[in-house]
């Protein structure tokens, strides 16, 4: 069932639209992130959906009801802040039951569901510690309780662990699907940072310009980029103008296959640095640059023709930089793409 829908919304500064027609559903228990670079759009929507930023044109509806002139207090949603706004003056209990007090009920009720909550997001027993005491993501998981206190019908979420290091970011970004897992939260996220979306979020929405770029699983975004706006976003940065005829494309790099069924014409191509593979010949190519990352070795190339070439290959063997190499590309990493 939908919970969330957004109809043809709009919102303008003057001539600019900085949100123009988005059509969006959110479905009961859904995750979707919002992705997308700065000023795309993505954190006015969601103060759009809050009731903090009024519409230009459109409707936003919520369990079906138009929620035009209904204020902040009275939608059922909850929201967080990268910058988590706890109050300092304030303990970590208060903070907690201020959320309580949003929903209403008997002050003497408090203290077993500010502790149940803390326990909820791994904070048990931490009542009575002072804000200022609290690394950042101690601060960020109270937050959470304090967004959740109130049961929101849906929870949303601008750029929850931007200002956190990336190693706790990974962490919590799983421990949060988790948890919204098992209590069925309907969640309404933006982000800039595509690993944090595609770990948090059971579909994900790209913006461009106010508009929705493309919108889908994580898997399918990032196997089928909609366009080369989206994989340049997604970090893909092997994309040249193509002509796509009889399962080859022609390239800056030379003949390279693609997948069957592939559409023909001009187009663009997208190659993912997996699909560029050394071999013993083939395209030649200067080593620039490697980098390790863990499981393989990323590399620049530069080609003897075209633009430069992202690789990857395993650690055994990994080239040196001033190395010369060749590569041949797989089909299976080759994305036809719309025309530029």
């Amino acid at each position: 069932m939908t919970l969330l829908r957004l109809e043809g919304v709009s919102v303008r500064f003057g001539e600019r639209a900085v949100v123009d027609e988005v059509d969006l559903e959110v479905a009961e228990h859904e995750i979707v992130c919002v992705l997308g670079p700065s000023g795309s759009g993505k954190s006015t929507l969601l103060r759009v959906v809050a009731g903090l930023q009024p519409v230009s044109a459109g409707r936003v509806l919520l369990g079906g009801a138009d929620q035009a002139g209904v204020p902040v207090h009275r939608r059922g949603v909850g929201l967080m802040f990268q910058d988590h706004q706890l109050f300092p003056h304030r303990d970590v209990g208060g903070n907690v039951a201020f959320g309580l007090r949003m929903r209403g009920g008997g002050r003497g009720s408090y203290g077993a569901q500010v502790a149940e909550l803390l326990e909820l997001v791994g904070l048990p027993g931490a009542q009575g510690r002072a804000v200022a005491s609290l690394s950042g993501g101690e601060q960020q998981r109270v937050a959470l309780a304090r967004a959740l206190a109130p049961s929101p019908r849906l929870l949303m979420l601008d750029e929850p662990l931007g200002q956190l290091d990336r190693g706790l970011r990974e962490r919590l970004v799983v421990e949060l699907r988790g948890l919204f897992s098992r209590l069925g939260t309907t969640v309404l996220a933006v982000t800039h940072d595509q690993g944090e979306a595609f770990a948090l979020a059971g579909r994900v929405v790209v913006m461009r310009d106010g508009r929705i770029a493309q919108a889908g699983t994580p898997l399918e975004v990032w196997q089928r980029p909609a366009s080369e706006f989206v994989a340049r976003f997604l970090g893909f940065e092997n994309v040249v103008p193509a002509t796509v005829s009889g399962g080859a494309a022609v390239t800056a790099w030379g003949k390279v296959p693609v997948p069957a069924g592939s559409p023909e014409g001009e187009r663009s191509l997208l190659i993912r640095p997996a699909g560029v593979v050394l071999a013993a010949a083939g395209l030649g190519c200067e080593v620039l640059s490697r980098t390790f990352r863990g499981t393989h070795v990323a590399l620049l190339l530069r080609p003897e023709a075209g633009p430069p070439l992202e690789a990857e290959c395993t650690l055994a063997g990994a080239p040196a930089v001033g190395d010369r190499v060749a590569v041949t590309f797989a089909p299976s990493e080759v994305v036809v793409l719309p025309p530029a």
